[in-house]
């Protein structure tokens, strides 16, 4: 991202991080309450750079909740393994946003998880769905336009059920 205004055609990324021992489970690897909890703070740090996180809620009193999310998981990571998360915004309006995060096994260079999510931006105090302040909401659009053109995500909108 150059400025405030302009976005890459490509997928925010949030730092590199590593599985910390606490995050291994009975058979070995990442626990997925872990991989939900890494990949929701990795969102976060993404968010605070849009300016619709942390530093929101502490001026406007509103900040995003999920409302519904559904996670692929496709690979193990074991601890000490380094990740990172990468975000793809797949539509908005003025309240919400859908997006499409992967969480990348760096090692291998691989998806290891997928987290698509739909959030909305909430007032604080009615504790009810608000729309973006505007300065907030002109960044996001103008990350949807940057990302409108990326393929979408093979599994994004993908149904939960045994295929037969």
């Amino acid at each position: 991202m150059s400025d405030a205004l302009h976005f890459e055609p490509r997928p925010l990324r949030s730092r590199t991080r590593q599985v910390a021992p606490e995050w291994i489970d009975y058979n070995g690897h990442m626990n997925v309450a872990y991989c939900t909890l890494a990949i929701d703070t990795s969102l976060d740090e993404i968010f605070d750079d849009l300016g619709i996180g942390v530093a929101l809620v502490e001026r406007l009193r509103m900040g995003p909740m999920v409302l519904v999310n559904q996670i692929h998981y496709l690979a193990e990571l074991l601890e000490g393994e380094p990740f990172h998360v990468e975000l793809q915004v797949l539509d908005i309006d003025h309240k919400r946003m859908h997006t499409f995060a992967t969480m990348i096994h760096e090692k291998k260079g691989i998806a290891a998880a997928t987290y698509e999510s739909l959030t909305a931006n909430v007032d604080l105090e009615a504790r009810k769905t608000a729309p973006y302040p505007p300065e907030a909401f002109e960044k996001i659009e103008a990350l949807a336009r940057a990302h409108a053109g990326l393929p979408r995500p093979k599994l994004a909108g993908a149904s939960i059920g045994i295929r037969r």
